[in-house]
């Protein structure tokens, strides 16, 4: 799947203000999320939230791609949801950041398996 358009211009300046391997490692994720929710056949809604690029499902828990005060990239997920404490159990080798976050090594591949799981339960999620 290509990458879609960004949603505004604010958003595409948060990704080019990244590092170039994170900006890559976000990127990928980025396209990971539009992939599965065409796969699922929902609807995303891309916006900006708390400086972070958000992706909404009208039936899912929003997901934002950032960078942790750690450095790298990450995949953040609503802390009250179940979708970190669900990935956690297929995937105990990952990099949690407690029930909020998923970080990840920019140098290092994609465990892409694990976060497409992560991915549609968010997309999907319903407490």
């Amino acid at each position: 799947m290509e990458q879609p358009p960004f949603a505004s211009p604010d958003i595409a300046r948060v990704f080019e203000a990244l590092p170039p391997a994170t900006r890559t490692t976000l990127l990928t994720l980025r396209e990971m999320i539009y992939a599965e929710a065409e796969r699922l056949g929902v609807p995303v809604t891309e916006s900006l939230k708390w400086g972070q690029p958000s992706y909404a499902t009208p039936k899912g828990t929003p997901l934002r791609l950032g960078v942790p005060k750690t450095g790298g990239a990450a995949i953040f997920a609503h802390c009250q949801s179940r979708v970190i404490p669900d990935l956690r159990e297929i995937a105990p080798d990952l990099s949690y950041d407690g029930t909020r976050a998923v970080h990840l090594d920019p140098k290092a591949a994609i465990p892409t398996a694990p976060l497409r799981v992560m991915i549609r339960r968010a997309l999907t999620y319903r407490a």
